[in-house]
């Protein structure tokens, strides 16, 4: 399974080719799991209501991701591993977590965040 970035996200929805097609696939195969930290953020940069009514509609046909604990355990790990000095904020953090208790992978464009992620949790499509 599959935890799209919000960096990725933005790229399909304004249609950039490589990732759209690819992101697509993924949602068709069923591989992609929603975190609602990503589509809080994808939300808080919509310009209009039909941009708003497209991720949510998202958000509502996605599997989710278990978060009971979720943040607090993120906090720790990212606490554990200075990522904080790192560049990695506590969304990354939440990523990441959400990603090793579900045993899924990550898939973003932010190099700072590959840069934590372990060979096998990241997505490379």
């Amino acid at each position: 399974m599959i935890i799209v970035d919000t960096s990725v996200w933005i790229e399909f929805f304004k249609n950039n080719l490589t990732v759209s097609a690819a992101l697509r696939q993924e949602i068709e195969l069923f591989h992609v799991l929603a975190i609602e930290c990503v589509f809080s953020e994808l939300l808080q940069g919509v310009r209009h209501r039909s941009e708003a009514e497209i991720i949510t509609k998202y958000w509502e046909l996605l599997p989710k991701i278990e978060e009971r604990g979720l943040w607090i355990q993120a906090g720790l790990l990212s606490s554990k591993n200075h990522w904080g000095s790192k560049g990695i904020g506590l969304i990354d953090a939440c990523l990441i977590t959400a990603a090793r208790n579900s045993k899924s992978q990550v898939w973003s464009l932010d190099k700072k965040l590959n840069a934590v992620l372990k060979p096998l949790e990241r997505f490379l499509p």
